[in-house]
């Protein structure tokens, strides 16, 4: 069994996605794609081994082993911080699984992932600086530069989501208390999780009876309330990446995570950017991630094949 694949995991919230990639010509080798446990740390890198041991098996080969994961690795302490799967936090994932599957196993933020994935062969392939950002069970972004994962020197690069929303109008103001401790976070209203809050928030006395797509799908079946919640939406995400362009100003921002997937997005949130941005002109391509829900999972397996220095 020779080492000749690139094998990715991503670990969200509600998915736990594996892939093995061919390290000579990327060719997608296997893929399989199970439920997130949340029991315990121990149930998450047994599923994360036994994936790994899977596929490996079936293909008859072994490969390095890169793991997107919903938070950071401490550069202090080498534990998981900042992770919405809280059952990760103040855990050495990466120590953890390399006993277990006797190999360096590196982990990256998914949103990094997935800005490493999509500027590598993805919708951002040719720009220099592409922000990712996760529209998803939770909301985070991560930053690819030259086609390199960029963690930044505390390894909170590109942690947008657990930044305020900015220009908070009074009705927003406060905002809801974060589970991280902060208040306002932009995860608690760009996330799906967040979408569907603020609709029950508006219409069902804050009880949640419904998900982010049934509130599309209501919004396209002509629901004023369902219009109203997404166009509240459209106009926080607005706000929101308009501050990543003040600060970053990168070459191309690329969206993933469930919310992603609605269309609208790409035509009403480059509409109402100049609003936000300084200056009022704003020629940054917002694109829909080209591999899916599936960047990350390529991502994470990308961890190793920087080391061929990607040009």
């Amino acid at each position: 069994m020779g080492q000749s694949m690139y094998i990715g995991i991503d670990l969200g919230g509600t998915k736990t996605e594996i892939v093995a990639l061919d390290r000579k010509n990327s060719e997608e080798l296997y893929r399989k794609r199970v439920q997130t446990p949340k029991k315990s740390y121990e149930t998450v890198i047994r599923t994360i081994a036994d994936l790994v041991v899977e596929a490996e098996t079936y293909l008859k080969k072994t490969g390095t082993v890169g793991i997107g994961i919903p938070g950071a690795i401490s550069p202090l302490t080498r534990k998981v911080k900042n992770a919405n799967l809280q059952v990760l936090n103040g855990n050495s994932l990466e120590e953890s699984l390399g006993e277990i599957l006797q190999r360096e196993v590196r982990c990256a933020n998914d949103a990094n992932c997935l800005a490493l994935s999509e500027a590598i062969d993805g919708a951002a392939a040719g720009y220099s600086v592409v922000f990712g950002a996760i529209l998803g069970t939770g909301c985070g972004g991560g930053l690819a530069f030259s086609s390199k994962a960029w963690s930044g020197k505390n390894f909170v690069c590109g942690e947008w989501g657990h930044n305020p929303l900015p220009w908070m109008t009074k009705e927003e103001y406060p905002g809801h208390k974060c589970w991280c401790g902060q208040m306002g976070c932009q995860e608690l209203y760009l996330s799906g999780t967040g979408f569907a809050l603020d609709y029950a928030i508006k219409n069902t006395k804050g009880k949640v009876v419904t998900t982010g797509a049934e509130i599309i799908k209501q919004m396209h079946n002509g629901d004023a309330a369902a219009k109203d919640c997404f166009d509240r939406y459209i106009n926080r995400l607005s706000r929101a990446l308009a501050t990543v362009i003040n600060l970053l100003d990168p070459d191309a921002i690329v969206l993933g995570g469930g919310m992603s997937n609605i269309d609208e997005i790409y035509d009403l949130v480059p509409q109402q950017l100049p609003d936000y941005v300084f200056g009022k002109e704003v020629m940054t391509p917002i694109l829909r991630n080209q591999h899916g829900d599936s960047s990350g999972v390529r991502g994470a397996a990308w961890l190793f094949a920087e080391d061929k220095g990607w040009k």
